[in-house]
């Protein structure tokens, strides 16, 4: 395969809705380029994007795929996202080594979900956009009514290029208002038939020619200028027009194609080499790295490469794939990972179409490739030339996790394979999380929604031969006090031999922050500590007169710091407490550290259920970006989740909704938010604070603590 030099790459994702037609796109793209030689479908499962299994049982993406193609003198790279909200992951990802997205978009149904998702997340990155209207053939297909609610969505910027000449079956022509020619297809598809535009057209083309004419002038003041002067401009500042106006999100431009019968395809390729800028295009903003400096994609810079997307393949293991974002990388060559400080080889390099692989020997600045058996570089990782270099480009920030599942092997023999398997998906997919939760004493999964962890779950019963159930996760309460309580405690055991004795007073009251502590005791000495799970004990000696030895005081913290991490009411971590040891006993023979230790860990124990014990609940900051005819359901809903709205505001044609709600009242939130909104709106989680739980609420959690504590018994 011939080595592309910088200026020779451009580089795209497909983005839009489940079922506009990305993955079919995608492989009439592969075979205008010549990479493929017959165009498989769908409905045949024999497409080069959807190879994976669970794809060819779902019929969809799940995962995105890597592929190029060669078209008149450039490579093309193409990255096939998912459309689902599920895998944004992938999105994300693709986003952060293009400098176009093709957004596609079904003509029989106009704006759906997967576009508005689409056009959120590259809003976001800055990215420039085509849209593509597909499936003009059927019989239900409006491309006037599409176009109107592209505008009405993302604005008037949005510019047909193409307009579609008989719209439904039979479609096989367009007019090209850059071109001002029309394109007559072949039954099949193919290369078009050149035509001049029909009479009974024409009119409306040559109208909505100057207005795409006067759109690209608006990118530019000159070009301005020259188009007011002469009414119209040349080839070479139609150009110029169209770059500036993809590269600053002024122009849009819609181009008409038919993926299944590649129609319109060719011209789409041919738009992307000639107007998508290349990875070193001077009026790109080039990839920043962590301490500001600029890549500018340049070859002759020092070598950086970034990893985007870690994939695993059968018989390979994990594959990488990353865009050189400077210099440029050999087979065989030794790098260095910037993260861990060590040196990685790249003993092969490939450039891949699906689960196709094609080596190379050489890849330049602001192209994509891949490679495998690195030792410890994945996803987010920068690979240099130069050992410490500093440059580490800024990785991708992933969304944090919609929600939360507890899961557990059905043969628990399977705990440690499960675990091993959770972790591994993780590498592939940094937007999947397990970890163990020594709070909650359960295995804790979490991902974009439903669909993602089920997606998982399959994958790993499936591949990895572990089946595993789903549960609602605990809530991660929090015990505290509201009052002072005093309590006692003698821990006296005798058993032949030398016996236990150790006898503790103690009064605990709450903390806040800036509190003055009680004056009724002497205080001898404080000591302050952070609990791990937020909060603090502090912890007063008041002993006087060597009631309790000075060596025992350790052993009574080490008792209550258990009690406070087992909680006394639910089992919950306790935080926010003050405690006195004001007095105490000893024997000469009979007392140790153990004998103390007990005696502490139950006198806080009964002090604690005395001093107006309350159970505190995590407390969320939920943001749901959603289209206004939905505000007043999704509110409805917040609300009998016991929510507080915090506020409302507008983001474009969304209305952004605050509230603060409690974590107890979020489970399969995504789910719900989805059926309410028909999968239109978004929304993220970020934790706030610990409050008190109702007193109904604080009732029914004791309750089902005892009956939990009974069952065990």
């Amino acid at each position: 395969m011939k080595v592309y030099q910088t200026n020779e790459i451009r580089n795209i994702a497909l983005l839009g809705g489940a079922k506009s037609g990305k993955t079919t796109l995608a492989e009439s793209m592969l075979f205008e380029g010549g990479i493929i030689n017959r165009r498989g479908t769908i409905d045949d499962g024999n497409t080069v994007s959807d190879y994976r299994e669970i794809e060819l049982e779902r019929g969809n993406s799940v995962s995105s795929t890597v592929m190029y193609t060669e078209f008149e003198g450039k490579k093309i790279n193409i990255i096939d996202t998912p459309g689902f909200d599920d895998f944004v992951g992938e999105v994300v990802a693709a986003l952060k080594v293009i400098e176009a997205g093709v957004v596609v978009v079904n003509a029989q149904n106009g704006v759906e979900v997967g576009t508005e998702i689409a056009w959120r997340n590259t809003a976001k990155s800055e990215t420039p956009i085509i849209f593509a209207i597909n499936h003009l053939e059927h019989e239900n297909s409006n491309f006037d009514e599409t176009i109107r609610q592209l505008k009405t969505q993302f604005g008037n910027n949005v510019t047909p290029c193409q307009i579609p000449v008989n719209v439904g079956l039979g479609f096989n022509s367009v007019v090209d208002l850059l071109q001002m020619k029309m394109f007559k297809f072949p039954e099949n598809g193919g290369k078009p038939e050149i035509l001049d535009i029909p009479a009974n057209i024409k009119d409306k083309a040559e109208e909505m020619h100057a207005a795409l004419l006067e759109e690209l002038a608006a990118a530019d003041e000159e070009l301005m200028e020259i188009f007011f002067e002469k009414g119209a401009l040349t080839e070479e500042q139609i150009a110029k027009g169209i770059k500036l106006g993809l590269i600053s999100r002024t122009f849009f431009p819609v181009f008409c194609i038919n993926a299944k019968q590649d129609m319109g395809v060719a011209r789409l390729l041919q738009f992307i080499g000639d107007s998508v800028p290349a990875p070193n295009d001077a009026a790109l903003h080039g990839m920043k790295t962590t301490e500001g400096k600029v890549l500018k994609c340049n070859s002759a810079d020092p070598t950086v490469l970034f990893i985007f997307k870690t994939g695993m393949e059968q018989h390979l293991g994990e594959v990488v794939f990353f865009k050189v974002f400077a210099g440029e990388v050999t087979e065989g060559c030794d790098l260095y990972n910037s993260t861990t400080d060590t040196k990685e080889r790249l003993t092969q390099l490939y450039v891949t179409f699906g689960k196709n692989r094609e080596k190379v020997e050489k890849i330049c600045a602001g192209d994509i490739g891949s490679t495998i058996k690195l030792k410890n570089s994945r996803t987010n990782t920068t690979i240099t030339g130069l050992k410490n270099t500093g440059d580490v480009v800024e990785p991708i920030k992933f969304p944090a996790s919609k929600i939360q599942l507890a899961v557990k092997a059905k043969n628990s023999a399977d705990d440690e394979k499960l675990m091993v398997a959770l972790l591994a998906k993780n590498r592939v997919d940094p937007t999947f999380t397990a970890e163990m939760s020594k709070e909650l004493r359960q295995l804790i999964v979490g991902g974009q929604g439903e669909l993602h962890l089920n997606i998982i779950k399959w994958q790993i019963e499936n591949l990895d031969k572990v089946t595993y159930e789903f549960f609602s996760p605990k809530i991660p309460y929090r015990e505290t006090i509201t009052k002072k309580a005093k309590a006692m405690y003698r821990h006296k055991k005798q058993s032949g031999g030398s016996g236990q004795f150790g006898e503790v007073h103690m009064m605990i009251e709450p903390y806040t922050e800036g509190m003055s502590y009680a004056t009724e005791f002497p205080i001898r000495g404080t000591d302050e500590y952070k609990m791990e799970w937020g909060g603090k004990l502090i912890l007063n000696n008041c002993i006087v007169g060597g009631a309790i030895d000075a060596r025992f005081i350790p052993a009574i913290l080490k008792g209550i710091m258990e009690k406070m991490e087992e909680g006394p009411l639910t089992g919950s971590y306790a935080r926010d407490v003050v405690v006195y040891i004001y007095d105490g006993k000893m024997h000469p023979v009979d007392s140790n550290e153990l004998a103390f230790k007990l005696a502490g860990r139950n006198a806080f124990k009964l002090a604690f259920k005395d001093a107006g014990p309350k159970i505190m609940e995590p407390i969320y900051n939920v943001e749901v970006l959603v289209p206004e005819d939905k505000m007043g359901d999704v509110m409805t809903d917040l609300q009998g989740r016991r929510a507080v709205i915090m506020g409302m505001e507008s983001e474009g044609n969304y209305q952004k909704l605050k509230a603060q709600v409690p974590l107890a009242e979020m489970g399969r939130y995504s789910t719900s938010l989805s059926s309410i909104t028909s999968g239109r709106a978004m929304y993220s989680l970020e934790f706030a604070q610990y409050q008190q739980v109702p007193t109904d609420v604080q009732t029914k959690l004791l309750d089902e603590y005892k009956a939990q504590a009974a069952d065990e018994e």
